[in-house]
């Protein structure tokens, strides 16, 4: 006897065979998945609770979102047309420095919306306003929103600390000044101890809580902005816990130096490895792509935004020649515009074609792995994530084929890549919760209201000074 029985769908495994199994069958019991397989075979072994009739639908792993910055979320497509480090600290920066911990749990609540809507059941949130992490009281509020919602979630807490780069430091001063009626934020960076003793606290207190869903990473904000210390000390966090590490690494040449490269300069301090997950890597050299393959470091390809304020594109058939693992991410919601990494998946794959004038880069097959199996090794995961596989933890997306344009279609790679919006998710499953179910999150209740969501995002806007900008 099974909790529940997904019945009759196309089930796209993305386990090591890639099986595509036509009227096939997922049975979960508990938080895990206990057989995949025809629909015959399945329902001949196990009896169920609950069957849900899956015809003619696409059954696939839960989608993994490998960076994600969530507070965005409410000043969506605000800054356009500016620069990194203009629209970061002229506008991003003093947005987010002026919300407070109700703020953010509404943004948080808005984000697991429309994410799990679309299909994602995994999130790593690179979290902080100018650097450093949120304080307690928002750190509680946004998590108990992910358990509320029923996602799973990993907390990647921020910090700058002393030592970093003072040469960038100049820079930001000089970015700030060109919107002097602004009200910059002010973050100042911490005493390393202080810094990496913040990390552990939280590690301490969230990490497995929510029926293990959620999980908490040292996240050293910036790879020029942490002391080689800070950065050594992070990534020994991440062995002593068992957990993985990011930073934001390479996204602007401006973040490069003449002397070393960024990701240099993380080896030299002994960040590389693993455990590390790098947001980025555009501006990366193919020294750099060896190092991380040497090193078995995971790269976050953020696309759309990388795209959307023209930073470049992360050389991302280089690093999978190289071996390196590479998982799909959303990044900045101000600039991507959704949390849809199935509207993400079709632009990863076109941008590389054309960026090498090569059809062949980039087929949907290994896309469509970016934000699954691949996202799932990115993370740390992959033995418990990323595939439909007996043994492996229940995150499942059901997704609805009756529209005119997933018909016909001639693989679910290409479906999925190229033909899908991430509008037709009708059921949710993570941990072996139905957290989704005929398009709705069913934890969160009532959708909000949009005019008090606008009428908050607006206060915001005037608060941090925003209102006076031309865009």
């Amino acid at each position: 006897m099974v909790d529940l029985i997904i019945n009759g769908g196309t089930v796209a495994t993305m386990d090591a065979e890639r099986r595509v199994i036509e009227r096939g069958a997922v049975a979960v019991d508990g938080t895990d998945i206990v057989a995949v397989g025809g629909v015959d075979e399945v329902s001949s072994a196990y009896d169920a609770d609950r069957v849900v009739d899956a015809s003619g639908t696409l059954v696939l792993p839960g989608l993994i979102n490998t960076h994600v910055h969530v507070p965005d979320i409410l000043y969506r497509g605000r800054g356009k047309g500016r620069g990194l480090h203009d629209w970061l600290f002229n506008v991003k920066h003093p947005f987010v420095a002026a919300m407070d911990a109700e703020d953010h749990a509404v943004a948080a609540e808005l984000y697991c919306r429309e994410t799990l809507r679309a299909g994602v059941t995994t999130f790593v949130e690179n979290a902080g306003g100018l650097g450093n992490g949120y304080d307690a009281e928002t750190v509680r509020r946004k998590l108990s929103v992910y358990d509320t919602a029923g996602i799973r979630n990993v907390y990647a807490h921020g910090f700058l600390d002393r030592g970093g780069d003072s040469a960038f430091d100049a820079y930001v001063e000089i970015q700030r000044r060109k919107e002097p009626g602004v009200a910059h934020a002010s973050d100042p960076p911490l005493e390393t101890d202080a810094a990496l003793d913040g990390v552990e606290a939280l590690i301490e207190r969230y990490h497995g809580s929510a029926d293990g869903r959620q999980s908490v990473w040292p996240g050293p904000f910036l790879a020029w902005g942490v002391s080689p210390e800070g950065l050594a000390g992070a990534y020994e966090l991440a062995e002593k816990y068992d957990v993985m590490t990011t930073t934001h690494t390479s996204e602007s040449p401006i973040q490069e130096r003449n002397l070393a490269s960024s990701v240099e300069y993380l080896e030299s301090a002994g960040y590389l490895g693993e455990r590390t997950l790098l947001g980025h890597c555009v501006q990366v050299s193919e020294a750099d792509v060896r190092r991380l393959a040497a090193t078995d470091t995971k790269v976050a390809h953020n696309v759309a935004t990388n795209c959307s304020i023209a930073t470049g594109i992360a050389p991302v058939p280089a690093m999978h020649a190289a071996g390196v693992t590479v998982g799909l991410g959303t990044d900045n919601i101000a600039h991507n515009d959704t949390a849809n990494l199935i509207a993400d998946m079709r632009l990863a794959s076109l941008v590389h074609k054309v960026g090498g004038r090569e059809p062949s880069r980039m087929p949907a097959e290994r896309v469509l792995a970016m934000a699954t199996i691949d996202a799932a090794r990115a993370i740390g995961r992959a033995d418990s994530l990323g595939s439909l596989e007996a043994g492996k933890l229940a995150d499942i997306v059901v997704l609805d084929l009756d529209h005119p344009h997933l018909t016909p279609y001639t693989d679910v790679p290409s479906l999925l890549v190229y033909q899908a919006t991430g509008t037709e998710v009708t059921t949710v499953l993570c941990n072996g919760e139905i957290v989704v179910e005929d398009g709705e999150c069913r934890a969160l209740g009532s959708r909000p209201d949009p005019v008090s969501i606008r009428e908050r995002s607006r206060s915001l806007v005037e608060r941090a000074g925003l209102d006076q900008l031309v865009h």
